[in-house]
């Protein structure tokens, strides 16, 4: 039977923050800036860290808020991302392409 991971085998973000003389994955603030792979990534993280055993319940808390905010980002982007496919996939009744300004707000 596999065993489980030890927090120190635990893969961490290069920009992820270590506790000092620790190697638990720590959360940190969702910046508004990180890309959509980047926020993918962090997720696993995250999950993974989430499903081992040992953290403290109050850093498992902060790890999901900061999961559930990534979450959310991502999904906005996909859906931005989805609705510029359509846009760009739109033709008229004639079989014409539909051209139009992208607003992905």
């Amino acid at each position: 039977m596999p065993s489980k991971k030890q927090q120190s085998e635990l893969p961490l973000h290069p920009t992820a923050h270590v506790a000092p003389e620790s190697s638990e994955l720590v959360p940190r603030e969702v910046a508004g800036e990180t890309s959509f792979e980047d926020a993918i990534e962090r997720l696993s993280e995250i999950v993974e860290a989430l499903e081992s055993s040992g953290l403290p319940l109050e850093d498992s808390l902060k790890l999901f808020e900061e999961g559930v905010q990534l979450a959310r980002k991502s999904q906005a982007r996909l859906d931005s991302a989805e609705r510029k496919v359509q846009e760009l996939l739109a033709y008229d009744e004639g079989g014409r392409p539909i051209v139009e300004e992208f607003d992905p707000e």
